[in-house]
């Protein structure tokens, strides 16, 4: 920890682009500051329609503008309106009369400060004076000059020498134009004579070029004896000239530049032969910088300093002598402030104040020094000294403040600083609002302001929440009298107080601070990988402190540039709930991508890299090369991006311009990291090839096509395939096969040789020349074994050596039928056939295989009755056994089988006959539970619909059931012997227990599957009579049933009354309750109408059954006789019941499948199959119950006895749905 204590103000001296100011607040009254002004020289440009000088000052009072010119006041013509400044705007139209140097003052109450001197230049618009040039007439060999004179104008000025055709002038060793313009001839030649030479200068800033008037050159050629003729006479070369200098003249010249100017030093010589310049610097090398240039005539320096200076010499040389000049290089310097301008000052009165204008230049400047403009010299009776480059000012009074002026001038020229000095006493002033907010995020940093002015100046400290306890800590700063809070906690959050004082006294401000929570990315944008058109989203989730709502934004950018969410041109740009959406991405938008959230006080980031994966681009530069022959070439290719998606292969494809020309097909594929393929051509075709990429996201464009590549023809390379011998005929052998393509033709005229031969047998080929792809031979024998061979050839040869094929003539109908047919029965429904094959010649083509075919004469429950019921079954290929399903039980069966090949069917083999041994009965169809009493219970139920044997009995069991845990108590077993018994009165039962029954029907071969049914034993005997209501209606949906006693036990029983009998549907106990338990429930609940309710479904359920009875008429009754079945039943409804109720020996074979057979050589193989499941006795339904009623058997008489049981026979089973037997008595409202 440390003690921060009082903060120290300190004054900051801010520098400003044109002056040096205090960084005093306008709210203190101080002296102007020049902020601003236009820096000297303008030049007014042609193209210019204004000049603006500016001039602009900051001070309180604010200041008032005006102008010098040349030194006398001067009154601007044009001020602008826009600012209240000292600006003033002239016209270029009358520019001429504002040629020169301007000065901008600015004052108020307390000094002027002034601008340095601001030169305003018009050119004249440059031009050569119109003048008549004499043909210059110079002799052979002497040297000549053509003087250009350029006009002066704005800079940059470019010369050029060109012919009137413009042609430039040729320079070189001889001829070369000077840095003045002018055209230097070291010396003359013949071909310099002409009459155009004309100098242009070229002003590129203001778009201007001018020529001078064409000069003309004649060169007189010298006789022998270097006497002059006329130059059409012969001439010799001319005398030896020993160098001197055309420029510059003279032995030595001084040279004067600028600090960072460019050096030029320029020889140019005269002489025959033409002299060569060389350069050097007395007493040290050349300047690495040095650059030789036109001809090595000029020597060149850029940017000088100081060291470039000294003695440089230029020597030009030929055979006849040399010549020298030497340049004196002197580099010079303009004003320039050696560390700083002058600082302004702010001081107490009664101090000493020192202004040092501390300058550098070459030549050393003169220093002027002003006081608000004015000149200011020393005056020794005074307080002011002004000693050469310093002021000072004794024991500073209120009236020595003033704008001070340090201007320092030489040949090259000056610069000026204002010097604000303010000489007073004043208390602190804050100049910070009081009870300024400031927010910052936990673990920010934060400064505080307390801006103060005073003089002198003054002691700050800050205290918090009012305590006036000096804030001390590690996290706290002075910076300038402001508070700086480093790493910001939550307790940093309260009312801040500035204290500053000084002498002349004190004053405090108020700042509060609110430390908030940090803005954060909690869900950054993920890296993501998206195929080109799909939507790309990045998710930016992110926490803020919620009072910081209206400033919080999110921004995304996309390679450093924001995405602007909102404009048309980004509309597939979409962002929601910080999620950023790209619709229908392309390759355009891969980038990284970078989630900015941000509040007014900080902002938090995050970036991800979104990869667009594309179809590959089109390889480029496909070449052809020939390999081995012109038919193999080497195809060549560039890849193009693969767009984030490696290439996994290159597909070559091709068009050829002959059979289907504009179509491509593909030729060959190419490993992915292959750029090459070697590809064979089929001849006689003009190809052209492309290439195109695939990639893990799709095929990318194919690339241009090569150009076009013609192959020679050829013999076919391949003979035709897939070939077919048919024989539709008994007596012809049809031949097919696929023909060659037209690429695979190689040439013209393509046919095809058919060849044949009967196999086995001594037989000569037999050839035939076709040129369609089918070929019939006639005239054979039936199914007679061939070899054929098929061979291409066009008009250049013939195709390779063709495979031999086998194939058969025509088939015909089988002529003879299998033999030994026998029957093994294996159970009830399913038998096994074997027969002994009919020889191979009767079969006369493919064997295709075995039908069997059966017919079920008679039932032998029912032997005088004949069915005729056929049914067939084929089983395909070679097989001298089969398994027929399906069968009826206790039925006689006649069998036949026969043999089929591709034609038809053979004739049908010597028929067996035999029987099914009888099966197991079906399930009864119902069983009903009634009459319960105490220690009793009547069983009810109808006889099974098929028996499938002679009908012995029943086997009962029944099983005491504990009511909670529903696990059998007890059990026993009872049979019931008589065939004709439908219904069991069931004794010595425990009362008020619930009981389970099973009961299955029997036959000789055993017990079918049981049907099960619960009901429950009275407690108690029922007393009382039978009551008959009135007639039910059967339109209702419900009876009334009235006069009940509350609290009463009654059974009720519906009736079906039928002509001969009546029949008792539904029975249930009910009991009644009391009225005291009535007042308690709905009036729903009291209605003697819940009993006819119910009823009335038993009634309606009786009128559908009856229905369904009249409709069925199935005939007969069942007196412990069979009885007779009416309909046929097909195999697939044998096979139906078969699957629900397999009989006793069929359960022997479980999961064995029967089916119909497709052709093979193995065993049995089946094409339509189901499987028979294998019940055992009670395991075959478990503990479902049925509650089916005995009222779905109708059409016999029926009578009751009192106790509700029937009297009578069942004949069929109806569709109507089961009783519910009472579990129990159920309570009603009485």
């Amino acid at each position: 920890m440390r003690l921060v204590g009082s903060l120290q103000l300190v004054l900051l001296l801010a520098l400003t682009s044109k002056a040096t100011c205090l960084n005093i607040p306008l709210e203190v009254e101080q002296p102007p500051t020049i902020i601003t002004h236009t820096s000297g020289p303008i030049i007014a440009l042609p193209l210019d329609n204004t000049i603006t000088i500016r001039c602009e000052a900051r001070g309180n009072p604010p200041p008032e503008y005006r102008w010098t010119k040349d030194g006398e006041d001067f009154v601007p013509p044009y001020l602008t309106t826009d600012h209240i400044d000292g600006t003033f705007v002239l016209h270029n139209k009358h520019l001429a009369p504002f040629r020169g140097k301007y000065r901008c003052y600015a004052s108020n109450k307390l000094g002027t400060a002034m601008t340095e001197e601001i030169e305003l230049r018009v050119p004249n618009v440059p031009k050569f004076p119109k003048e008549y040039n004499n043909p210059i007439v110079v002799k052979e060999g002497d040297p000549f000059i053509l003087e250009c004179n350029p006009p002066e104008g704005v800079a940059p000025r470019k010369i050029y020498w060109m012919s009137i055709g413009l042609q430039h002038i040729e320079q070189d060793e001889r001829v070369s134009m000077g840095t003045d313009g002018n055209l230097y001839f070291s010396n003359a030649l013949q071909k310099d004579s002409r009459q155009d030479y004309c100098c242009f200068a070229a002003f590129t800033k203001i778009r201007t070029i001018v020529q001078k008037t064409a000069m003309a050159v004649v060169v007189e050629s010298l006789k022998p004896g270097n006497e002059s003729v006329d130059s059409s006479n012969a001439t010799e070369a001319p005398p030896v000239r020993i160098p001197s200098l055309l420029l510059p003249s003279g032995v030595q010249t001084e040279k004067v530049l600028l600090k960072g100017e460019n050096l030029q030093l320029e020889c140019i010589p005269q002489g025959y032969p033409t002299p060569t310049v060389h350069w050097m610097k007395m007493g040290e090398k050349l300047p690495l910088r040095t650059q030789l240039k036109n001809f090595e005539k000029l020597l060149f320096i850029s940017s000088v300093d100081e060291w470039d200076g000294g003695k440089y010499m230029c020597k030009a040389k030929n055979s006849a002598g040399e010549a020298a000049h030497y340049f004196d290089v002197i580099v010079e310097d303009r004003p320039k402030w050696e560390t700083e301008p002058p600082q302004s000052q702010l001081t107490v009165i009664g101090t000493d104040v020192h202004i040092k204008c501390s300058v550098s230049g070459k030549p050393f400047p003169d220093i002027t020094w002003r006081r608000n403009g004015k000149l200011f010299r020393d005056d020794p009776l005074s307080n002011r000294r002004v000693l050469d480059d310093t002021v000072i000012l004794h024991n500073a009074r209120a009236a020595d403040s003033a704008v001070y002026q340090c201007e320092a001038s030489n040949s090259h020229g000056s610069i000026l600083a204002n010097i604000n000095i303010m000489v007073m006493n004043m208390a602190p002033r804050i100049l910070t609002r009081d009870f300024q907010e400031y927010a910052v995020v936990l673990g920010g940093d934060i400064v505080m302001n307390c801006s103060v002015f005073s003089s002198p100046p003054p002691t700050i400290s800050w205290a918090k929440d009012e305590t006036l306890e000096t804030i001390e800590g590690e996290r706290f700063f002075a910076v300038n009298g402001s508070l700086q809070i480093i790493r910001a906690e939550r307790n940093d959050s309260g009312k801040y107080v500035c204290i500053a004082s000084n002498k002349e006294g004190k004053s405090s401000v108020t700042a509060v601070l609110d430390v908030k929570d940090p803005t954060k990315i909690v869900y950054p944008p993920e890296d993501v990988q998206i195929i080109s058109g799909n939507t790309a989203q990045l998710m930016c989730q992110v926490e803020f402190d919620k009072s910081l709502q209206g400033s919080f934004e999110v921004v995304w950018s996309k390679d450093g540039e924001e995405i602007p969410l909102f404009s048309e041109e980004n509309s597939r740009y979409f962002m929601d709930d910080g999620m950023l959406q790209i619709m229908s991405v392309n390759l355009s938008d891969q980038g990284i991508y970078k989630c900015i959230a941000r509040t007014s006080l900080d902002e938090d980031n995050a970036t991800a890299l979104l990869t667009v994966l594309d179809v590959p681009d089109a390889p480029k530069n496909l070449e052809i090369s020939e390999m081995k022959s012109q038919r193999n070439v080497l195809l060549s290719w560039i890849p193009g991006s693969d767009h984030n998606s490696s290439v996994t292969e290159f597909i070559v494809e091709y068009e050829e311009s002959q059979w289907e020309p504009g179509r491509w097909k593909e030729l060959q594929k190419v490993p992915g990291n292959q750029a090459t393929a070697e590809l064979a051509l089929q001849g006689h075709l003009n190809y052209q090839f492309r290439v195109y990429a695939v990639n893990v996201v799709g095929p990318g464009p194919p690339s241009e096509p090569t150009e076009r590549y013609k192959t020679p023809p050829a013999a076919p390379d391949k003979n035709p395939e897939n070939i077919k011998i048919q024989g539709h005929l008994p007596h012809q052998m049809d031949i097919s096969w696929e023909p060659l393509l037209p690429i695979e033709h190689n040439g013209p005229g393509l046919e095809y040789k058919v060849s044949y031969r009967k196999l086995d047998v001594e037989d000569v080929w037999r050839e035939h020349l076709v040129k369609r792809h089918v070929f019939a031979v006639r005239n054979t024998s039936t199914f007679v074994p061939y070899e054929i061979k098929i061979q291409s050839r066009n008009s250049h040869g013939w195709g390779p050596e063709p495979k031999v094929v086998t194939g058969y003539s025509g088939e015909d109908v089988p002529t003879a039928a299998p033999r030994d047919i026998a029957v093994e029965v294996i159970n009830t429904t399913v038998l096994r056939v074997s027969w002994t094959p009919a020889p191979p010649a009767t079969v006369r083509g493919h064997l295709g295989g075995y039908n069997v075919h059966w017919l079920r004469k008679r039932s032998l429950l029912n032997p005088n009755k004949i069915l005729d019921e056929r049914q067939s079954l084929s089983f395909s290929g070679k097989r001298t056994h089969a398994i027929v399903p399906g069968l009826e039980p206790f039925s006689e069966y006649r069998l036949t089988v026969n043999v089929f090949n591709k034609k038809g069917n053979g004739p049908n083999s010597d028929s067996v006959t035999f029987n099914t041994p009888e099966g197991v009965p079906e399930q009864v169809p119902i069983l009903t539970a009634s009459n319960a009493q105490k220690d009793s219970i009547l069983l009810v139920w109808g006889p099974p619909l098929e028996t499938n044997g002679v009908l012995t009995g029943y086997l009962l069991h029944h099983h005491l059931i504990n009511e909670t845990t529903l696990e059998v108590v007890d059990s026993q077993e009872t049979n019931i012997t008589g065939a004709d018994t439908t219904q069991w009165q069931l004794r010595g039962l425990e009362d008020g227990s619930l009981y389970r029954f099973h009961l299955r029907a029997c036959t000789r071969a055993g017990c079918g599957p049981p049907l099960a049914q619960e009901s429950t034993t009275v407690t108690q005997a029922r007393d009382g009579n039978w009551l008959v209501s009135e007639a039910v209606n059967a339109s209702r949906s419900f009876h009334l049933i009235d006069g009940l006693k509350p609290g009463t036990v009654y059974t009720v029983r519906l009736m079906a009354k039928q002509l001969l009998n009546n029949a008792s549907i539904f029975e249930d106990v009910i009991q009644t309750r009391v009225k005291g338990a009535e007042g308690q429930r709905s009036n729903f609940s009291t209605q003697g109408w819940f009993i006819g309710t119910m009823c009335a479904v038993a009634l309606l359920t009786v009128v559908t059954l009856m229905a369904c009875f009249v409709r069925r008429n199935r005939g007969g009754k069942y007196a412990g006789t069979p009885t007779q079945r009416q309909d046929m039943f097909s195999m697939e409804k044998v096979k139906e019941k078969e699957d629900l109720h397999p009989d006793v020996e069929s359960q022997g074979m479980n999961d064995d499948t029967f089916c119909e057979y497709s052709g093979s050589d193995s065993e049995e193989k089946p094409l339509k199959c189901s499987s028979l499941g294998t019940m055992n006795g009670d395991d075959a339904l478990g503990d479902s119950v049925s509650r089916d009623s005995m009222v779905d058997y109708a059409d016999g008489g029926r009578e009751f006895n009192e106790d509700g049981s029937f009297i009578g026979e069942y004949s069929g089973l109806t569709h109507g749905g089961s009783v519910n037997e009472p579990s129990g008595p159920r309570p009603v409202t009485a």
